[in-house]
């Protein structure tokens, strides 16, 4: 966990530092810090945002709102616990599901671009994953989470990770390399 918290810091310090300044006494876990860098540049860019969450149930829309004012930049939030729920709320096709399962590529990049069509964001991260303690298998263990980012002006991008930690730190873990995600997609298309 340690060295989890090591990266955080180090994208602060040489990515988010610019954006958001001196911040002291910052620890690597402070979603808040990274939210609050995200909204910055979704208004100087002009974004507004949608979340389409699996395995976070919430979190990151909940992350978002702890800001007063959010709804400047932030539309809406999608649970999508469910493959039903997915194929409902955002257009995952059934097929996509069945071949790659729901924690896959190819299902959290239909989620963000279903998000997107879904509501009044024009850029939108998605998440799928495995938080256990149940659930995991020998090709997805536990920890195992695919992150995307889509919208207007940028190429679609998708990210895997392991995660260690029990189920609550999987899911912080996720929540932080959300908004790492849409601050560097963010970032691409203004540079």
């Amino acid at each position: 966990m340690e060295s989890y918290k090591a990266r955080l810091l180090s994208v602060y310090l040489f990515h988010l530092k610019p954006v958001i300044g001196d911040t002291a006494g910052m620890t690597g876990s402070d979603t808040s810090v990274l939210v609050r860098a995200l909204a910055e540049l979704a208004i100087s860019n002009k974004r507004v945002l949608a979340a389409a969450e699996s395995c976070t149930g919430g979190l990151i829309a909940a992350a978002f709102t702890e800001i007063s004012g959010s709804s400047v930049w932030f539309d809406r939030g999608f649970v999508t616990y469910s493959n039903n729920a997915k194929q409902e709320m955002l257009g995952v096709t059934s097929e996509v599901l069945s071949d790659h399962g729901a924690v896959s590529e190819e299902v959290v990049i239909a989620m963000a671009a279903g998000a997107v069509a879904a509501s009044d964001a024009n850029i939108a991260v998605s998440v799928s994953g495995v938080a256990g303690p149940t659930g995991g298998s020998s090709d997805k263990p536990v920890g195992t989470v695919w992150i995307a980012c889509a919208g207007d002006g940028f190429a679609t991008v998708a990210q895997h990770h392991l995660f260690p930690g029990d189920r609550q730190e999987i899911r912080h873990q996720t929540v932080d390399h959300a908004v790492q995600l849409l601050i560097a997609c963010i970032e691409s298309e203004s540079n």
